[in-house]
């Protein structure tokens, strides 16, 4: 039977995880762990300055005080009995698409996943305005999670590419269209930062207040979401410019 690792930015109370880990126990040995709190934003950050320390919360469930990323590199080398078979990110509450992917501790996650020869995928619950709460989305995480189960089965069986991660994006509709391979999209942010005045009239800023404009392009992440398909876009952990190094090689004189 193959071992599961389920990780997430949200927290290990958040209702993704759960539903994520209850669907999964079917495909095989199911581990949790996960952050205390929630880590959304945190990207691929290293807790360095303080100690890390995890808890139990249930049978084969960990919680620890940092970050997704510490929740990989503890959750592997110190908990789990043997290297996982594969991991699994999510489920977000909240899109990881377009230029997000940079920020999300859910996708980074994924990625150190990949970096220590694992495969590893990231899911993502979309949302909008007017969603009301967690419970009326219990169908759509649900939605989202059985997902997740079939593409767990098909890595296992054929494998990523080297340095290579999947990360999925699941529409918030209940009439999903089918799935599409896609591309990073590019969203742009309008007024994201917030200048604000606290009560007693000092200036103070607020990142993540502007709404997010999408550029348009074809066979992208947020274009597929946008027409209600599952996006599944591979993430090559390769940053090189390959076509710019060519460049510089020939126009640069240093």
């Amino acid at each position: 039977m193959p071992s599961i690792l389920i990780t997430n930015d949200d927290g290990i109370s958040s209702p993704g995880i759960k539903i994520l880990a209850k669907t999964l126990k079917s495909a095989g040995e199911v581990y949790v762990i996960a952050p205390e709190t929630e880590q959304s934003a945190v990207a691929h950050a290293l807790t360095l300055h303080r100690p890390l320390k995890f808890d139990r919360a249930g049978n084969n469930t960990y919680f620890i005080n940092g970050t997704p990323t510490d929740c990989i590199i503890v959750g592997v080398s110190k908990i789990l009995p043997c290297k996982p078979d594969i991991i699994i990110s999510g489920i977000n509450n909240g899109a990881n698409l377009g230029d997000d992917i940079t920020y999300s501790g859910t996708v980074a996650a994924a990625i150190e996943g990949t970096l220590l020869g694992i495969p590893s995928i990231a899911v993502s619950l979309v949302r909008e305005n007017g969603d009301g709460d967690l419970r009326s989305r219990a169908s759509r995480f649900k939605t989202a999670a059985d997902f997740a189960k079939k593409l767990v089965l098909k890595v296992l069986d054929k494998r990523l590419p080297n340095d290579t991660l999947l990360n999925i994006n699941v529409p918030n509709t209940v009439k999903i269209k089918g799935v599409k391979f896609t591309k990073q999209g590019k969203r742009v942010y309008e007024n994201a930062v917030q200048e604000l005045l606290d009560p007693r009239g000092r200036q103070y800023y607020w990142i993540g207040g502007g709404a997010p404009q999408w550029e348009a392009g074809e066979d992208t992440d947020l274009e597929a979401i946008r027409k209600g398909y599952i996006s599944i876009t591979p993430v090559h952990l390769d940053l090189t410019n390959y076509s710019a190094l060519e460049f510089i090689k020939k126009k640069w004189r240093i």
